[in-house]
């Protein structure tokens, strides 16, 4: 691992370890994907926390595959795993709903259940351990809203929040993630073949790049249509990123 990688997994871990000091919690508890950010989030989780990191694994419907590589990173850097498969819930949810039989491509409504019902199976374990919930977003996916309201994005802290995704692979490599895991196509696993960069439009490179110059403000040389595109992201999405506006009795 370069100087810098190892400066920057030894930051990020020594902040998870202070975040769990300042809440008195015991732990920490994570959702485990088979993804790159959530394979890189357990790593630095399990060595700020070597006794207490417990990975969720929650499939429902998910591929094979994905679990797959969920049992390499556990198995490969010894980290605590419970899987608990929530499709019987998922199922439960959407009878009592009445809502159309799943598909594999359904509405946005029904495909967040998913993440949503995983945010409740965390916040028990998280309740019943005194552990906290470690999310797994990154900047990039934050920026944009790439995420799901009180579903993935509920979480206590969020150690890559500040790591665009280009950052995060180098971070991955840099910390021996598995290839399996590093090339495959970032994936949310909401319906069979879906994939991030065909749900944002984009490359998370390209992306990554629109980001840093929408910060910088220098936008020449870039495609004005997607800078656009990204920037109406930005400003669509501000409400998943602020906690809900409270009413004062002097502003009504």
């Amino acid at each position: 691992m370069t100087t810098k990688m190892k400066s920057l997994a030894e930051e990020l871990s020594e902040w998870i370890r202070e975040k769990v000091d300042e809440a008195s919690a015991a732990g920490v508890v994570l959702g485990m994907s088979g993804g790159l950010d959530s394979s890189v989030t357990a790593v630095l989780c399990k060595t700020a926390c070597p006794q207490s990191t417990l990975g969720l694994i929650l499939p429902c419907r998910s591929d094979p595959k994905d679990m797959e590589h969920v049992k390499l990173v556990a198995d490969k850097f010894d980290i605590e795993t419970r899987t608990l498969d929530i499709l019987p819930v998922f199922e439960a949810v959407i009878e009592s709903l009445g809502a159309v039989a799943y598909a594999e491509k359904g509405d946005i409504a029904t495909e967040n259940l998913k993440p949503r019902l995983r945010m409740l199976f965390l916040y028990y374990f998280a309740n019943k351990l005194n552990y906290l919930v470690v999310g797994t977003g990154n900047k990039s996916e934050l920026a944009i809203g790439y995420f799901t309201k009180y579903g993935d994005g509920g979480a206590d802290i969020l150690p890559l929040g500040n790591l665009l995704k280009t950052e995060v692979r180098v971070l991955a490599d840099e910390l021996r993630i598995p290839e399996e895991i590093l090339d495959k196509p970032p994936s949310a696993g909401l319906w069979t073949g879906q994939t991030d960069e065909s749900e944002i439009g984009m490359s998370y490179d390209e992306l990554d790049m629109i980001l840093n110059v929408i910060e910088s403000r220098d936008l020449s040389g870039f495609d004005k249509e997607k800078v656009e595109t990204v920037k109406k992201k930005i400003e669509r999405s501000e409400h998943k990123r602020k906690t809900p506006p409270v009413a004062y009795l002097g502003s009504v």
